[in-house]
């Protein structure tokens, strides 16, 4: 089988392996689809903080299930499935506090961008679920992303008729954007790219700001009733920058989410005052836990996020750094690589 692995910064190679063969309680899935995503372009551009190379690459994938081992109830060869790339332990501190994206042993399984994958027990257990016969695998590879979503959606706790800003109208953000809207937000997204911001306003923003122009936060508040500030303001790009200018756009006793992960090292600077005097509160996040991961593979099943508003081209497996570098333009929101052609 081919698979890609990540060596250095710009150095990815497919490679040939063996294909996997199941132990107790896992299978392995022949991925049909893989989808490429901003964290894939950080990877690719800079590496990932504390992996160490090589490892495989990619995160977002669907399959069919190729071969089942003992011990596995309620999966069977052939099935059409989608799997998290990961699930916490279960039994450390965090996870007995319910904080489960802060696990102590979460276990991660990276390597999307292969034809078969193999899938440990505890993502077979925790984080696994078979695809309807009316959802695409297109549709179900878009399940991990939007759990991370779910997960902010919710810690940020939105009320209806709130003013939400989103930074960043990249996969991340105009799931938010799609999500918030449900929730009865007012949405204003920013990006540097018009057509990402075309794709906002079709997901329901009611303002677009091109932050490219400069001043985006003085922007952003004249939208807002009164020019006061959002109610929220989230960030979705992983830019300090942006992360700073976010922190400007909220009102008085404002939510101010930090999402966007950056490279290590990265330092905030911050208004003290501000953030005192205007009792902000400024949370950071981290990817998902198994209850959003559940909300958001039923959020697909009910087409509330569909496949047709974020993915763009299609690529075949040995095509994945094109894929990749087309994705870092800005141009497209995401790529799939399509593994039977």
């Amino acid at each position: 089988m081919k698979k890609v692995m990540f060596y250095d910064p710009k150095d990815i190679r497919i490679e040939e392996c063996p294909v996997p063969k199941p132990g107790y309680g896992e299978i392995v899935v022949r991925n049909k689809v893989a989808l490429t995503c901003g964290t894939d372009v950080k990877t690719y551009m800079r590496g990932y903080p504390g992996d160490i190379p090589p490892y495989g690459f990619g995160h977002e994938a669907s399959g069919v299930v190729y071969a089942v081992g003992e011990g596995v109830a309620g999966i069977s060869v052939g099935d059409r499935i989608v799997c998290h790339n990961s699930a916490p332990c279960q039994t450390c501190f965090y996870c007995k506090k319910g904080i489960h994206s802060m696990c102590d042993d979460m276990l991660y399984n990276m390597g999307a961008f292969s034809q078969y994958q193999l899938i440990p027990k505890r993502i077979v257990d925790q984080n696994s679920f078979i695809l309807p016969d009316t959802m695409s695998h297109e549709t179900a590879a878009l399940m991990e992303p939007l759990s991370c979503v779910v997960f902010g959606a919710e810690r940020v706790g939105v009320q209806l008729g709130d003013t939400v800003v989103v930074n960043g109208a990249g996969p991340i953000g105009l799931m938010y954007i799609a999500l918030l809207v449900k929730k009865g937000a007012q949405v204003i997204a920013t990006d540097l790219s018009e057509t990402r911001l075309k794709s906002a306003k079709k997901l329901g923003a009611f303002a677009t700001v091109n932050a490219s122009n400069g001043e985006a936060a003085a922007k952003v508040k004249s939208l807002t009733p009164g020019g006061r500030g959002c109610d929220i303001a989230i960030e979705a790009t992983g830019y300090p920058e942006v992360w700073e200018q976010n922190i400007l756009m909220a009102r008085k006793g404002g939510t101010v989410l930090l999402f966007g992960g950056t490279k290590a090292g990265t330092q905030l600077i911050a208004d003290a005052n501000l953030v005192h005097y205007s009792q902000l509160t400024i949370m950071g996040l981290y990817h998902t836990a198994p209850r959003y991961t559940m909300a958001a593979f039923e959020l697909l099943k009910s087409s509330a996020v569909k496949a047709e508003d974020f993915i763009s081209g299609s690529y075949a497996l040995d095509e994945i750094e094109t894929a990749i570098l087309e994705h870092a333009k800005g141009t497209c929101i995401k790529n799939k690589i399509l593994f039977d052609v």
